[in-house]
């Protein structure tokens, strides 16, 4: 049995170690990607050792034990790992790119004048960006539009939206 506590302590120990230095050992835990990362590692080992200590305290079996002990050590670091994999998977809506834009709709913030620049701004993943943009006719502050085109990384065409 002291066996079993000695292994989910080093478990807790490791989880412990990744939180407070995780930024200085980071990768040293993970080995074959997300899924299989330090918090993963860290959630087998403790429940492995602290599950088979409880079964083998309950029925003195050293074979139940290990294999309830397993058991619960790979539920527990499949959990630990496909929340360490889902948290690590960074989404798109993060970062606003400017060829993304075609078709998104938001208004004029500053008036568009017939041969000119002005600028309207739009809410993309999430972003309220304003950009620089010509329209095909003049457009007062305020008018709904549409992107039909991006000009360069800072300017966009745009339509009024009916």
């Amino acid at each position: 049995m002291i066996a079993f506590l000695i292994i989910g302590a080093v478990g807790v120990l490791l989880l412990l170690l990744s939180l407070i230095v995780g930024d200085l050992l980071d990768g040293l835990l993970d080995f074959g990607g997300d899924l299989f990362s330090g918090a993963a590692l860290a959630g087998f080992l403790g429940a492995f050792g602290f599950g088979g200590a409880l079964v083998y305290d309950l029925s003195d079996s050293l074979g139940l034990a290990i294999g309830l002990g397993l058991l619960a050590g790979v539920i527990v670091g499949a959990g630990a790992g496909l929340a360490s994999y889902k948290l690590k998977q960074g989404g798109d809506e993060s970062n606003v790119r400017t060829g993304d834009l075609v078709g998104h709709e938001g208004s004029v913030v500053n008036a568009i004048p017939a041969d000119g620049f002005g600028e309207v701004s739009i809410v993309a993943s999430g972003h309220i960006t304003k950009l620089n943009a010509r329209a095909g006719q003049p457009l007062n502050a305020g008018t709904p539009i549409r992107i039909t085109a991006v000009l360069s990384p800072t300017s966009v065409l745009v339509e009024p939206r009916l």
